[in-house]
Parts: structure tokens; sequence; C-alpha cells
């Protein structure tokens, strides 16, 4: 296998890229300066090598506290739940959301092997006493796997004190955060209802 197949290959392993496209960014690399590619080679190596989940919500970021939890002006007791870092992003992109958040790292899928055990739901259940969280927001996929979650992570809540709220619908069923619009996001936050 050659070096052009390497790198076709490991760039069509990327979520939405097929091989033809893999094999068109390959070439446009070969037709780059040698330096833009070291560029991208040392942008890769950095984050891999500096990139982590924060010590509190499990967003990425490059310090012990990602910027939201280090943030003073956002509200601590309300955590927003979602399945993956991007999905802040998302939530973010609305400006309506003041609080705090928590990342799962997933959603549960035995399909695929992932169980609670899998997600930071423990840490989640930790925070919430210590830091005083009353109410905590579910906002994971409406998809099959994204209810399940939710629903899970209700019930493990149910015991405490917290209020535990669902965004509303407003998001396509098989859809995901990382694609929704601001408003769509401001909606379904705003719409939020209890889960019983």
């Amino acid at each position: 296998m050659s070096v052009i197949d390497d790198l076709t290959t490991e760039l069509a392993r990327l979520p939405g890229i097929g091989r033809k496209t893999a094999q068109r960014l390959t070439y446009h690399l070969l037709r780059q300066p040698a330096s833009q590619s070291r560029t991208l080679a040392a942008a890769l190596v950095a984050l891999t090598e500096r990139v982590r989940p924060c010590s509190r919500c499990h967003n990425l970021t490059e310090a012990p506290l990602c910027a939201l939890c280090a943030d003073p002006r956002r509200d601590p007791t309300m955590v927003c739940v979602v399945e993956e870092a991007s999905d802040i992003a998302s939530i973010e992109r609305a400006g309506e959301y003041r609080g705090l958040y928590h990342v799962l790292g997933g959603r549960l899928s035995p399909l695929d092997g992932i169980g609670p055990d899998d997600l930071t739901i423990a840490s989640l259940l930790a925070r919430l006493e210590p830091e005083g969280v009353r109410e905590v927001i579910l906002a994971t996929n409406p998809s099959l796997e994204g209810e399940a979650t939710a629903l899970y992570v209700q019930r493990q809540l149910a015991l405490g004190s917290v209020r535990v709220t669902r965004i509303a619908r407003g998001l396509p069923v098989g859809g995901d955060l990382e694609y929704a619009d601001g408003v769509t996001i401001a909606q379904a936050l705003a719409a939020r209802r209890e889960m019983a």
C-alpha cells in the first residue's frame, strides 16, 4: 500500500468523509506547499496531546476546567446534560442558556456494547449535592438511544431532590443537536418539560 492510499484510508475514517472525498483531500494536500501539510500534522498532534476532558463536566479543554465551568457568570444551579462535547457548541449558539453542562461521552447503546458504566453518569450524580444543583436539563438527542439515555439518567436522578426536565421537541427525531439551528435549540430549551 502506498502513502497516498494510507492517507486516503485514514481520511475516509472521518465522519462524513467517503473514499472519493478522502482521495480528493489527499491530492489537494499534495498540491499544497509542504509547510501547510506540516502545519496540519502539528495541529493534529497538538490536538491529541493537549485536549482532554474537563475535570468537572467532561467538556473538551486544554485546561483542568473548561471555559464554561470556569466562568463565574454561569448559573451553577442548572446543569444541561448532553451526549457529546460538540452538542455544547450547538446550545451555546442559541445564546439562551446560562447554566453549566455535563457531557455523558455518548449514549446508551446495548447493540454497540455501551452501557451506563461507559458514560459519565456517576460523576454527574456526584456533582449534584456538592454544587447545589437544583435543575438538570436532559438534552440528549431525540433518537431511540438518546431517549433511552435520558430515561435512564432521569431514573437515576429520581431519588434526589433535583428538578429534572427534558428539552422540548422541536428537534427532529433522529436529528442531532450539532446540526440544529440556534432558534430551534432556544425554543426547545425554553419549552423544556418535567420528566415524570
